[in-house]
């Protein structure tokens, strides 16, 4: 299947499920909403994403850029300046990332304390393997 659902501007279904899963795999990992949560206010240096991005080394900030920039997500800019100026920001694609994905970002901090004390509830349990 290609092209439009009955007429109307949604896109068709696709016909391979996997090639889903890969675009979730792409923008669901660790960092890659993190980013882009970042990136909703406006252009950003590496150097504030990566103090904006807890925990994530500077290797990982790059491959995850660029991967978002190959997969259309961002655009990275280069101002030839010295130090040359780099910035990163959202494409109208990966804003649309960032409305769809708002909703689960602010769910993951609402309930974050929930989480926590139902990790250590679990884990302070006496060991129960299954029969």
């Amino acid at each position: 299947m290609s092209g439009t659902v009955g007429g109307d501007a949604r896109p068709a279904l696709l016909e391979d499920p996997c090639q889903a899963r890969e675009v979730l795999g792409i923008v669901g990992d660790k960092w890659s909403l993190l980013i882009v949560r970042n990136l909703s206010q406006g252009p950003r240096r590496f150097t504030e994403l990566k103090r904006a991005v807890d925990g994530i080394s500077q290797r990982m900030l790059t491959v995850t850029l660029r991967g978002l920039e190959r997969d259309g997500i961002l655009t990275r800019t280069v101002r030839n300046v010295m130090p040359p100026h780099v910035s990163y920001e959202l494409t109208p694609m990966g804003r649309t990332l960032r409305e769809a994905t708002a909703p689960l970002l602010e769910w993951s901090i609402t309930h974050l304390t929930h989480i926590d004390a139902a990790r250590a509830a679990y884990d302070a349990r006496p060991d129960t393997s299954p029969a």
